[in-house]
């Protein structure tokens, strides 16, 4: 029985991190997947550095969205209690990218990351990633 319980979750699981992640770069102005493959260009400085704040950005939303994940398995009811909590914490890290962007008008989040500010990449990685445990500590209670 725990076995098909633990493959049941997996295949809901694995869908469902996919699934954010496309709703992550289709709310972006950016390519992130096209950014990250130019990002081997090595005699192009601007690429690697834009490559790595994509990956910072990109990256915090996977981890954040995993740990939201994470709580949402253990605390939910059910498969889709744990679906509801995983599109409602996906939704808060795509807000939380857009209030970085409103919040913060002299950085301009969506040209500074394909830009190459890694900087700014690594500052959206922790948001995300901070939204992300937020959101699941609010789902055990």
């Amino acid at each position: 029985m725990y076995l098909i319980n633990f493959l049941i979750y997996l295949g809901v699981t694995i869908p469902l991190m996919v699934f954010s992640v496309m709703l992550f770069t289709f709310t972006t102005p950016y390519k992130e997947f096209k950014i990250l493959a130019d990002g081997d260009d090595l005699d192009n400085p601007r690429k690697v550095s834009a490559a790595k704040a994509v990956a910072f950005d990109l990256g915090g939303k996977v981890l954040g969205t995993a740990i939201l994940l994470a709580s949402a398995i253990y605390h939910s009811i059910g498969i889709w209690d744990m679906i509801a909590w995983t599109l409602t914490g996906t939704i808060s890290l795509i807000i939380v990218y857009w209030l970085f962007e409103v919040l913060t008008p002299m950085l301009k989040v969506r040209h500074e990351i394909p830009n190459g500010n890694i900087a700014v990449g690594f500052f959206s990685f922790c948001l995300s990633l901070a939204t992300g445990i937020l959101m699941a500590s609010l789902i055990s209670y």
